[in-house]
């Protein structure tokens, strides 16, 4: 069922293909769904140990708290844009994490904190990997690796504006300010480019569809899927490395503050999402010719060392190389996965596969950020939980490699 890609029935490679306006849109929606909904958490967490002198613990447990309600959101995402569109759906998804950004500057007490975290999933589920997957594959088939790579180019690019920027504005204005600012730069430029772009999508999986003698529900796609070994290695190596990245960044201002200083701290987390940028791009211009569960082992001991190093080098320029090398992988972290499966399974399946994939992967890694952080509290520093995220990273690093047996096409 899930080993026979379908050709392109458009021209995906010509400039003037309306898709390339798409995956633009999805730039812009993924610089505000992770610099507001993934990279801003570090901020979030700093800010309100601060501010409000909550422990970690607590703040981080907020955290993991819209991780796994945004889970639960994420696996229906392919559902819903097949049901009322990709138009109403990013509307829909700007206008949550808008209204989430307002509601976390709002937040004076804990109860507070998880009623905006309960809003920023909904935001969340809107304008990240599975909302921007399954939009671009309504119009890429052939050329749907490149989109997506490109597209995502913008959660990057939203840790390289978001992080500095917000870091300034709390400066200049206050938490709150800031984030009632973000919120309305979302709404005044992501919503009139969503309306006046995003239409109506070519008619690809209707004639995938058409072509099957028995056409597989979402139910009996997931079913199948669970059940696959290449789809259970991919999913479960990605999260166990995405548990301990996400609980990386989401504390990295707060390991680095007292380490390099405030300001500091900002420039590299501004440095580890400009080389997930490079990583992304260097990696899209050779990635279709290289063995793709290799590099992502890869990746994922790249990040083990540059976490070694953290840990135990405190020099200031030895941990902004560090934070470096760390990134270079991010980008192609939230990538690979969508890359394999769109390698590796059927092309009428892929906005299922994705969104199941991503609400596991989310699943797991919301808990990253509270172990992280009761670790931390309970041993009294960081060195504990980093190392260990350097041992989930090698774990995954040996499961990737297990491809397992390709299967037939069920028909």
């Amino acid at each position: 069922m899930l080993d026979n890609p379908q050709p392109p029935t458009v021209d995906e490679a010509s400039l003037r293909y309306e898709g390339w306006r798409i995956v633009a849109v999805c730039f812009l929606l993924a610089t505000f769904g992770w610099g507001l909904g993934f990279y801003g958490q570090s901020v979030y967490v700093a800010e309100l140990q601060r501010a409000r002198g909550w422990p970690t613990t607590l703040i981080s447990s907020g955290t993991t708290f819209f991780y796994l309600f945004g889970a639960l959101l994420v696996v229906f995402v392919g559902e819903a844009v097949r049901r009322y569109g990709p138009r109403l759906c990013l509307v829909a998804g700007t206008l949550a994490m808008a209204a989430a950004s307002v509601a976390i500057g709002a937040v004076r007490e804990p109860w507070q904190l998880y009623l905006a975290d309960a809003v920023l999933a909904f935001g969340w589920a809107g304008t990240s990997l599975a909302m921007i997957t399954n939009t671009i594959s309504l119009w890429f088939d052939h050329k749907r690796g490149m989109a997506i790579s490109l597209a995502l180019n913008g959660a990057s690019f939203g840790g390289i504006v978001g992080v500095p920027l917000l870091v300034t504005l709390i400066g200049h204005v206050g938490f709150a300010g800031a984030m009632y600012a973000a919120a309305g730069a979302m709404l005044v430029l992501l919503l009139p480019v969503i309306l006046l772009v995003v239409g109506r999508p070519p008619d690809h999986h209707g004639r995938h569809a058409a072509a099957k003698t028995k056409p597989q529900s979402s139910t009996q796609i997931r079913a199948w899927a669970l059940r696959d070994v290449g789809f259970l290695t991919v999913t479960i190596a990605f999260a166990l490395v995405l548990f301990a990245q996400v609980g990386f960044i989401v504390h990295l201002i707060s390991f680095l503050d007292p380490v390099i200083g405030r300001e500091r701290a900002a420039v590299a987390v501004a440095v580890l999402t400009a080389m997930a940028v490079v990583g992304r791009v260097l990696f899209s211009l050779v990635i279709d010719r290289l063995n793709q569960r290799l590099a992502s082992a890869l990746s994922f001991l790249s990040q083990a060392a540059a976490l070694l190093v953290v840990i135990n080098l405190h020099n200031d320029y030895a941990l902004i190389a560090a934070c470096a090398l760390f990134g270079f992988s991010v980008g192609n972290l939230i990538t690979l996965p969508s890359l394999i499966v769109q390698r590796e399974f059927d092309s009428a399946s892929f906005g299922v596969l994705i969104s199941l994939n991503t609400a596991i992967n989310q699943v797991t890694y919301a808990f990253g950020p509270g172990v992280v952080g009761a670790l931390r509290d309970w041993s009294g520093g960081y060195s504990l939980p980093f190392y260990l995220c350097i041992a989930l990273e090698v774990a995954a690093a040996a499961l990737i490699m297990v491809r397992g047996t390709p299967r037939p096409k069920a028909v």
